[in-house]
């Protein structure tokens, strides 16, 4: 006999544009996990394509068949975020090695401030290990076709960016 044990988890990341990578995580995440938040963030010092509205309709579009899967925005610290919500769980992508190093020290650093939270380590599926928002946005302001790299919903979005003066 098994019973269900309720496990918040936290995915969070720019999402400037959401990637078929980005995609693919979420929806792994939702099949570990009870619940998942998809947490856009925001940071003042950044300039994304996107602004922090279309990013959320962007996210929410694209994983709305995940019934497990909320998407919401957050500023500072994620692990703060996480502590808010009552998650248990910060699910990070993980595409090459030098990822590793970077994601590693930040879950060191997220454990000392709050050792309740764990850090999971997905890696990326081979198909989509060299996907990145940077690649889609650079494929799509040149009037490339990035459908190989992002949702059909996020290939419109960026035309319709791209094409307006």
């Amino acid at each position: 006999m098994s019973t269900a044990i309720y496990r918040l988890a936290v995915y969070a990341g720019s999402f400037d544009p959401p990637t078929l990578g980005h995609l693919d995580l979420i929806e792994r995440a939702s099949a570990l996990f009870s619940d998942v938040i998809v947490g856009i963030g925001r940071h003042p010092s950044r300039s994304p394509l996107f602004s922090i509205e279309e990013r959320l309709d962007l996210v929410s579009r694209v994983s709305s068949h995940l019934p497990n899967v909320k998407v919401e925005a957050f500023g500072g610290l994620l692990i703060q975020f996480c502590k808010q919500k009552q998650a248990s769980v910060i699910v990070r992508g993980l595409r090459a090695a030098t990822d590793f190093e970077y994601e590693l020290q930040i879950a060191h650093a997220n454990a000392d401030l709050e050792p309740d939270v764990d850090t999971v380590f997905l890696p990326t599926r081979t198909k989509n290990g060299f996907i990145s928002a940077s690649l889609v946005r650079e494929i799509a302001s040149h009037g490339g076709d990035a459908s190989r790299y992002a949702p059909k919903i996020v290939c419109e979005a960026l035309k319709t960016k791209f094409s307006s003066p």
